[in-house]
């Protein structure tokens, strides 16, 4: 439901603080309620219920597994990921290609670390993504995918729409999700480059990679995030060559 007026809130929670699931073949941290992991005080953030980064093997991943009324966004850092799934999507993914997977009324789906069965020689590297769940605004829809390459050039030094639902972003997000309440950023930056949150009842920064500034907070590490409630318009600052991805959302799943 749309938010109402929130008292401003910047919570900053640290890499280290996250869940983790590490097996033999993943290394996974969680930054809310996930899997066998669970608080009943850290189960969301505005609209996004999981932002998980993932590290995985390279042969390995996770098996066909089921879905249902949820939109999921991944965005690879390093390597490859290969998604298939029970509505004869295939395709891999990699740095810049923005990728939503729809569950809706029910998909099955496997995510792995072995493009090579694709095309391509085998090899060593693993995959380093993050991916994120948001709920739909309306559930029981056809599931559905789509993906779209970002070009690098667009992500450098700006904030770009990578996922939205949101009017505002009509034709110009990469890829649309059904909420009209919520829309993904990432940006690129190099050191002393800098950018401006929006403003929006519920911010998600999430630091995937390297380390930035943020203004009135102080640095972040990799693996760092900042949970916002009423506020916005801050800077982030690289301190070195960084990424980063933000959530703007305008409700709540109270």
């Amino acid at each position: 439901m749309p938010a109402a007026t929130l008292e401003p809130m910047v919570d900053i929670r640290r890499a280290d603080d996250r869940f983790k699931t590490q097996i033999s073949w993943l290394d996974s941290k969680h930054s809310f309620s996930f899997s066998s992991h669970y608080d009943a005080a850290n189960t969301h953030h505005g609209l996004l219920l999981v932002n998980n980064d993932d590290v995985i093997d390279p042969g390995t991943g996770f098996e066909t597994h089921p879905h249902r009324d949820m939109e999921i966004v991944t965005w690879v850092l390093t390597g490859s990921l290969v998604h298939q799934d029970s509505t004869g999507n295939t395709g891999v993914i990699y740095p810049g290609l923005a990728q939503r997977m729809s569950a809706g009324t029910g998909i099955l789906h496997s995510e792995k670390n072995d493009s090579w069965r694709l095309s391509g020689e085998r090899h060593q590297d693993p995959v380093h993504l993050v991916q994120m769940w948001v709920v739909p605004d309306e559930q029981g829809i056809t599931p559905g995918y789509e993906q779209l390459e970002i070009d690098d050039r667009d992500l450098r030094g700006a904030l770009v729409p990578v996922a939205s639902g949101m009017a505002k972003h009509e034709g110009n997000a990469a890829i649309r999700i059904k909420n009209r309440y919520a829309a993904l950023y990432a940006a690129r930056l190099a050191p002393g480059e800098s950018v401006v949150l929006p403003e929006a009842p519920f911010l998600h920064l999430f630091v995937p990679r390297g380390r930035v500034e943020l203004e009135g907070a102080g640095p972040l590490e990799q693996g760092d995030a900042v949970r916002f409630a009423g506020t916005g318009g801050q800077r982030v600052s690289a301190l070195e060559g960084a990424e980063i991805l933000v959530w703007e959302m305008h409700a709540d799943l109270s």
